[in-house]
């Protein structure tokens, strides 16, 4: 099912592909309304040529990883090879009404802080109701009360 958002200035057409949920495909608009301002090469599933592919991507002039986001359900073990061999400069995990406490002491516990120093690592949780509050798909701008946002 295609899906037609407007986010931050830009007409966004995802695809929700089976077996895909539309919270999945929501937060990949989210993210993009929220970083596209600081990262103006952030891209929607795009492959780089690793192991993963992103959800959300933005590149230097030489191919190096500014941004790297990944939406939903996400590995320790995924998180940490991308800290540890992607290069990017920023990870973001995005997740809606989750309960984060947990994983973020997990993620502590399992991925040795020389890869998450500097903020390179960050969690933004939305809001439960966040499908109802974007209801149209126009999301020019996230307001701080849709979501938390947490360094690890």
């Amino acid at each position: 099912m295609l899906h037609n958002f407007s986010a931050a200035g830009k007409k966004l057409r995802l695809w929700q592909r089976r077996g895909e949920t539309y919270e999945h495909v929501l937060m990949k608009a989210l993210g993009y309304a929220m970083f596209a301002p600081t990262y103006p090469t952030l891209e929607v599933e795009t492959r780089v040529g690793l192991r993963y592919k992103p959800d959300l991507v933005a590149r230097d002039d030489e191919g190096g990883f500014l941004f790297w986001g990944e939406c939903g359900l996400n590995t320790i073990r995924k998180t940490a090879w991308l800290l540890k061999h992607s290069g990017t400069g920023k990870l973001v995990l995005f997740k809606i009404g989750f309960r984060v406490e947990p994983l973020i002491e997990q993620l502590r516990r399992e991925i040795p802080e020389k890869y998450r120093l500097s903020g390179r690592l960050s969690l933004i949780n939305f809001a439960d109701n966040i499908v109802k509050l974007t209801g149209s798909k126009q999301i020019e701008k996230v307001p701080a009360e849709w979501f938390e946002k947490f360094e690890i």
